[in-house]
């Protein structure tokens, strides 16, 4: 079996990173598989990039040109929502005509148009299409907070500056319905039981078969490492050390307002004296002198870390690793920190709700409410080392998101699409 799996990135996002952590899995597996990007990062022989660099360029550039001009020349939510208007033909490429099945992942931004994906499905090949967000179920936006327009017809969206009827959504709504619905070769993956949930709502794809595998973690690059040794190494002081880590820490939607709440609560409340809290952060910051200016503890702030030995130090270093976002597909840094022995903190609203029991593997605050982050805080600081075991916990997340039993969820709907279309 040749598996092609297909994502804008090698590395960059969380999207890219979980999909190539399969492919890594489906190798060790036996599997001939590689990997088709637009951006790529390694010089694995696995991993191949397609198109020259000012194609690539052009691509991009020209969809952010029809949202920017579309909305009225407003760069607000220029890059959080994608309209699949431009990308490469990769059907015609050796390594697409030797794949028995064709693995989607996140494809935006300059990777596939709605014209090459229909270029995918009228290959005939069985193809897989693994959700990281909800950009395939919407018209144009990749998490659609509280709107609820997909479950009926996109338009009047509100990631647009003049929304109206036959606005932008609207049109490239209709372009997806079309092509959806003249398929049934999409075979839906998502990456949490509350994605799934979404999926099922949605106008575009509830129609489809949808399986919930989640994202894989190699537990040899996460492990569980001497907590006092961590700190000094990574210059940590000996205090009550609080994580909290993303892609862009200040971006809005990972919450970090919420954080900075409950830490202040903590300190008011004489939960701990300011002192003995410290904050951890990780991740890239777009405006960091506004970002450390309303910190209420002392902090150190490691920057991007790509490295997961450092990674791990850091998550062994911590009481407990907080993430405050408005949503998650899944929630990668949680089954990281529990690999690595160290207990997550979450709000319970989305697909953390899969990988957090609450007080059994981590705390589930109550969605949006600084208060009880707070209080997983504590709790996570001041009890769960009582009774919460690190083995436990990492051996838990072996069960589930090793690369072993993921790959095996997928080598079987692979096997099951083949057998399929053999008999068809």
């Amino acid at each position: 079996m040749r598996v092609l799996i297909i994502n804008t990135s090698e590395k960059t996002g969380g999207a890219a990173i979980a999909a190539r952590r399969l492919m890594e899995s489906l190798y060790t597996a036996g599997t001939d598989v590689k990997m088709l990007v637009l951006h790529k990062e390694s010089q694995s022989e696995q991993v191949i990039s397609v198109g020259k660099d000012w194609q690539k360029k052009c691509t991009f550039l020209w969809e952010r040109l029809v949202i920017w001009t579309n909305n009225l020349f407003s760069r607000k939510n220029l890059f959080t929502i994608s309209i699949a208007n431009t990308g490469f033909n990769v059907t015609k490429l050796p390594v697409f005509r030797e794949a028995d099945i064709i693995h989607l992942h996140w494809i935006n931004q300059g990777m596939l148009s709605l014209r090459n994906i229909r270029e995918i499905i009228e290959s005939g090949k069985p193809i897989v299409w693994t959700l990281h967000d909800m950009w395939e179920c919407t018209a144009i936006c990749h998490h659609a907070h509280t709107c609820s327009l997909f479950k009926s017809e996109c338009g009047n969206c509100p990631f647009l500056r003049f929304p109206g009827k036959n606005d932008l959504a609207h049109r490239t709504f209709k372009k997806k319905q079309k092509l959806f619905n003249a398929t049934n070769r999409l075979n839906i993956v998502a990456v949490s039981k509350w994605l799934s949930s979404q999926v099922q709502q949605s106008t575009l794809l509830k129609e489809k078969p949808i399986s919930v595998i989640p994202n894989t973690l190699s537990l040899s690059d996460f492990r569980i490492m001497n907590k006092e040794l961590s700190r000094k190494e990574l210059s940590l002081p000996d205090k009550h050390i609080i994580l909290f880590g993303a892609a862009r820490i200040d971006d809005p939607i990972k919450g970090v307002e919420y954080l900075i709440q409950a830490i202040r609560l903590l300190i008011e409340k004489k939960e701990f004296p300011q002192e003995k809290l410290h904050l951890a952060l990780f991740g890239r910051i777009k405006y960091p002198e506004k970002l450390f200016s309303i910190l209420p503890v002392n902090y150190t702030y490691f920057g991007r870390i790509g490295d997961t030995d450092r990674l791990s130090q850091l998550y062994s270093a911590a009481d407990v690793t907080v993430s405050a976002s408005f949503y998650e597909t899944f929630g990668q840094t949680l089954i990281e920190a529990q690999a690595c022995g160290c207990v997550p903190v979450s709000f319970g609203n989305s697909g953390q709700a899969d990988i957090i029991r609450h007080k059994e593997n981590g705390f589930l605050a109550d969605y949006l409410s600084a208060d009880s982050l707070a209080e997983g805080i504590r709790w996570g600081i001041t009890e769960a080392r009582a009774t919460l075991s690190e083995e436990n916990m990492r051996n838990e997340v072996s069960e589930k998101y090793s690369g072993e039993v993921v790959a095996k969820q997928y080598l079987d709907l692979y096997q099951n699409l083949i057998r399929r279309k053999v008999t068809q």
